[in-house]
């Protein structure tokens, strides 16, 4: 296979992902409620990490559901993939320095380094969505972030979330017709 069908390949079969953006739907409705909650900031954000966790198991169990090769192991991209992925853990080091030190503002640079993280999946997938929302998710997280509070954020990345699976399964849905 060349590059362009490799590519392809990954769009198909993982569904360009769609299963850890459901994920995420899950994982940002949990952030949002413990942030309506009336426990003091620093144990909201602990909350907040121990329930961001998950993400792997409950994207493989909804892989499952919407039926997508979560290794993929035939296709060397999704290697690729992994590595996109990974680079986020080290700029959660910035979110654990936020942490104690402006703890009001942590649940934004989560979201802000959620979005960024989403550009080169933009190419790996073939897809417009994640490049667009690799943007717009942190503009609009900083600019939500400064001016409201983290639940704010929150209830924006839900929506995001909801907003990106669609816009994920109409593009899914093109590929297969083709």
């Amino acid at each position: 296979m060349n590059l362009e069908e490799l590519r392809l390949d990954c769009a198909v079969k993982q569904k360009k992902g769609l299963h850890f953006i459901l994920a995420s739907i899950i994982i940002w409705t949990a952030v949002f409620i413990i942030h309506l909650t009336s426990l003091p900031i620093i144990t909201k954000n602990f909350l907040t990490f121990c329930f961001t966790a998950p993400l792997m198991p409950i994207a493989f169990f909804i892989s499952k559901l919407i039926k997508v090769d979560f290794t993929n192991k035939g296709n060397p991209l999704t290697n690729l993939g992994v590595l996109f992925s990974l680079n986020q853990i080290l700029y959660l080091l910035i979110a654990m320095w936020i942490y104690p030190t402006i703890p009001e503002k942590m649940v934004m640079v989560l979201a802000m380094i959620f979005g960024a993280h989403l550009l080169p999946y933009g190419w790996l997938y073939l897809s417009k969505s994640y490049t667009i929302l690799a943007v717009i998710i942190p503009l609009c997280a900083l600019w939500i972030g400064i001016n409201y509070p983290p639940n704010f954020v929150a209830g924006f990345m839900i929506v995001c979330e909801i907003v990106f699976s669609m816009l994920l399964f109409f593009e899914v849905k093109r590929i297969l017709k083709k």
